[in-house]
């Protein structure tokens, strides 16, 4: 087939559910084109109650502004260490980088390819015994799989460290029965075009603390104190939604749950499909763990058969991509220190993220599985 007359299968594209230009109508129509509004606080509110578990939400113009002003909140400075996992997006560690603080990568564990909570400990008592103790910690819920929480937190609070959670990739996904973005002393959520649900761009800052949700605000709306002029007395930032953005994710959060079922419907096909051929391998949920299954991905025998089968999907216009390479690699970072057991170094070799977008049809689905199943038989 040529890859010119074949159909684009994205990895993961925005879909929206038919409500959101209601809601954007409305902010044209009473002319609330403005980082604040009622779609703003509307959206807040149904995050809020979404989550539950009495969360605060502040709505940001991306899931990096809200890592941003949630470590300055705790406390993030200069010359401070911030320990983070190394498999993930560089977002996870460049907010660190801001601040003029200096990132610490902790390797995975196999049950999620999160956060090891070996390699925490380890890297915990080292700097410590160095006189650097770290100034937070930023878990991840990596492609919508929860992080080991009670392991992570159990250790986080023993050496009284605060935890930002970094539920990007995981809006919809629990942990025994509690949704993610619940169990940091701050989390955020992406809003990004290939999340689970989308504003176009935009994210948001969340904590059980009211105080903390009031900071984000102030900040991300310029610290402006309150006065008739314009009176700062604190650095702030231009990271507010807009009332816009807000409006198409109001949209979306009536979707949300219909987006999780399909999702975990693509990984349950690909399962089904795939898992017979012995050069292929699944991550399951632990126990009492519910992924929202943000991107299916696999795990190949080989580094050459995950580039076989992602160079066989883009010569058919079908949209594939390695697992993200651990920040101990990137050339950015090579100076950081690192607590390693060479769990994300293979998952990177081995693993592929498969197409997973929740608008894919079951005759994508079948495409994407065929190909596949040639190149590893």
């Amino acid at each position: 087939m040529n890859i010119i007359d074949s159909k684009k299968i994205w990895l993961s594209s925005p879909h929206m559910g038919g409500s959101e230009q209601k809601y954007v109508q409305e902010a044209f129509d009473t002319n609330w084109v403005a980082p604040l509004g009622p779609n703003v606080n509307g959206l807040e509110s149904d995050i809020e109650s979404y989550l539950q578990e009495g969360v605060h939400a502040a709505a940001l113009s991306s899931g990096t502004a809200a890592l941003h002003l949630g470590l300055q909140m705790l406390g993030v400075s200069y010359g401070d260490e911030v320990l983070c996992q190394s498999m993930t997006f560089a977002a996870s560690a460049n907010p660190i980088v801001y601040l003029g603080a200096s990132p610490v990568f902790v390797d995975s564990e196999k049950d999620t390819w999160n956060m090891c909570p070996e390699q925490l400990e380890i890297a915990i008592k080292d700097r410590i015994a160095k006189g650097k103790k770290p100034k937070a910690i930023v878990a991840v819920h990596l492609y919508g799989m929860p992080y080991k929480v009670e392991e992570i937190h159990a250790i986080a609070t023993e050496y009284e460290i605060p935890i930002l959670e970094d539920s990007a990739e995981s809006l919809g996904s629990s942990y025994q029965g509690i949704k993610c973005g619940t169990f940091g002393d701050i989390a955020i959520l992406s809003f990004n075009g290939n999340k689970i649900i989308t504003t176009s761009g935009g994210g948001a800052l969340l904590s059980k603390k009211q105080a903390y949700k009031d900071k984000a605000i102030f900040l991300s709306t310029q610290a402006r104190d309150n006065a008739p002029h314009y009176e700062h007395s604190e650095i702030g930032y231009n990271y507010r939604m807009s009332n816009i953005a807000a409006g198409i994710g109001r949209g979306q959060m009536e979707v949300l749950d219909d987006h999780v079922q399909k999702r975990r419907s693509n990984y349950e096909f690909y399962k089904e499909n795939l898992e017979e051929f012995s050069g292929i391998s699944f991550l399951d949920e632990p126990k009492g763990v519910y992924s929202n299954r943000w991107l299916s991905c696999i795990e190949t025998s080989s580094y050459e058969m995950r580039e076989e089968i992602r160079a066989s999907l883009a010569n058919e216009n079908i949209e594939s991509r390695p697992l993200w390479k651990p920040m101990h690699q990137q050339p950015v970072f090579a100076k950081c220190d690192t607590f390693l057991n060479g769990v994300s170094d293979d998952l990177f070799d081995r693993g592929l993220c498969l197409p997973s977008g929740s608008n894919l049809e079951k005759e994508d689905l079948v495409r994407i599985a065929s190909i596949i199943k040639n190149v590893v038989r």
